[in-house]
């Protein structure tokens, strides 16, 4: 045969296969998704979310040093409140659980980097994003509310701030707010690109934040959409955004590639719940290789484009690319 392109020479080896491999993925791009609850002592497993916990700050300890050991750097809190409210007063203040998991976390493990989730979800009596004018979202009225969480949460050592609540305008009043407090150099990171979806069910349980009544559709993206979320992702960009992402990861990567040829911010992509789940519970039956099947979702992700990988395999992923399973 007269075959002159062989595209298989370029596959002959391991080692030719990683030399000359497009996606690369590196330890320092994964955030691991850690949830905080009230009370002392708590090491409380996610039900469906087999391996993942929920931890009070003072065992924090033991996620902490796992991620040091693995080589993941950075955390995302999401905080469960003993007291909720109307207004989701937990989520701002002074001594709330997420603010006393990032000074606990700063005080003791100084090179963690800490991203603080902002949205009400969690702390509000109703489970909606914000605050309520009969059984709608305020969205002007709620903006306040954002702004002032994200100082509070700057104020307790948060790197990084990352709303989550989809509003309208919530980027430009929370760089506002911080601004106006001396935290100029404290970045954002925007659910920019956030679809009302399924793959979310998980999370609810772990955070205890399902809606007491309804959905979160006029607020969070309906999933048939494509220019929308590059809408959102400019908005965001505009009103200040440092990073945005798009959220879920899994079924999204169109969006990924597209938001990725569109700006010229990092872009993060959210591994959610659901994936997670999907992948543990199939791993139990045996229908699937739990390890290989996390490592080709992840660097599906990065092959669409992402910078930064927000993921509840984040250690089990970063021992892959350490051990040069993948990468």
């Amino acid at each position: 045969m007269n075959i002159t392109r062989r595209p298989r020479r370029l596959r002959s080896s391991s080692l030719l296969r990683k030399m000359v491999r497009e996606t690369r993925m590196d330890v320092s791009a994964l955030v691991y998704p850690l949830f905080v609850v009230e009370g002392e002592g708590k090491k409380e497993e996610i039900a469906s979310m087999p391996g993942q916990y929920r931890y009070s700050v003072d065992r924090l300890p033991e996620p902490m040093e796992e991620l040091r050991q693995a080589g993941v750097s950075a955390v995302l809190f999401f905080g469960i409140p003993d007291h909720k409210d109307e207004t989701g007063s937990g989520a701002y203040d002074p001594d709330g659980i997420v603010q006393r998991a990032l000074r606990y976390t700063k005080k003791h493990f100084p090179d963690i980097y800490c991203i603080a989730d902002l949205c009400m979800c969690e702390y509000t009596s109703h489970g909606h994003c914000g605050i309520l004018c009969g059984q709608d979202v305020d969205n002007d009225k709620t903006l306040g509310y954002l702004a002032r969480i994200a100082v509070s949460q700057a104020q307790a050592g948060a790197d990084m701030i990352a709303p989550s609540d989809m509003m309208d305008g919530r980027v430009a009043a929370i760089r506002g707010a911080l601004d106006q407090n001396g935290y100029t150099e404290v970045p954002i990171i925007a659910y920019s690109a956030k679809f009302a979806s399924s793959f979310y069910g998980p999370f609810r349980e772990a955070a205890d934040s399902a809606p007491a009544f309804g959905d979160r559709k006029t607020y969070q993206m309906d999933y048939h959409n494509r220019l929308e979320a590059l809408k959102e992702v400019q908005l965001d960009i505009e009103e200040g955004a440092d990073i945005v992402m798009v959220k879920p990861a899994l079924a999204y990567g169109d969006l990924i590639r597209e938001v990725r040829d569109l700006v010229r911010v990092p872009v993060a992509a959210y591994s959610v719940s659901g994936e997670y789940a999907m992948v543990k519970m199939t791993a139990v039956s045996g229908a699937v290789d739990e390890e290989n099947i996390m490592c080709e979702m992840a660097a599906a992700a990065f092959r669409a484009g992402c910078d930064i990988y927000i993921t509840y395999f984040a250690k089990e992923l970063a021992r892959c690319i350490n051990a040069g399973k993948i990468g």
